[in-house]
C-alpha cells in the first residue's frame, strides 16, 4: 500500500532540481517557489538561515526512491 503523500509532477521535478543543487540550495522567488514551500511543509526540504532551501534526509530518499529509482529487469 502507497503511504507516502503524492508529489505533483511539478514538486517532483522541484525536488530533483533541489538535490542537483547541492549544498549550494535553491534561492526563493523562482518559479519553483510554491513547490518548495510544499515540500517544507511535507519534511522533505527545509529553508535555511538564509532563505535558501535545501532537501531533508528524507526529501533525498524521497528522490533516490521515485525519481531516480533503477528500472526493473
Amino acid at each position: 500500500m502507497w503511504n507516502e503523500p503524492y508529489l505533483e509532477t511539478c514538486c517532483r521535478s522541484a525536488l530533483h532540481r533541489l538535490v542537483l543543487s547541492g549544498a549550494v540550495g535553491r534561492p526563493p522567488g523562482l518559479k519553483d517557489g510554491p513547490c518548495l514551500a510544499r515540500l517544507a511543509t511535507m519534511g522533505l526540504a527545509c529553508q535555511r538561515a538564509d532563505s535558501r532551501f535545501e532537501p531533508t534526509p528524507d526529501g533525498t530518499r524521497r528522490h533516490d526512491a521515485e525519481i531516480v529509482r533503477t528500472p526493473r529487469r
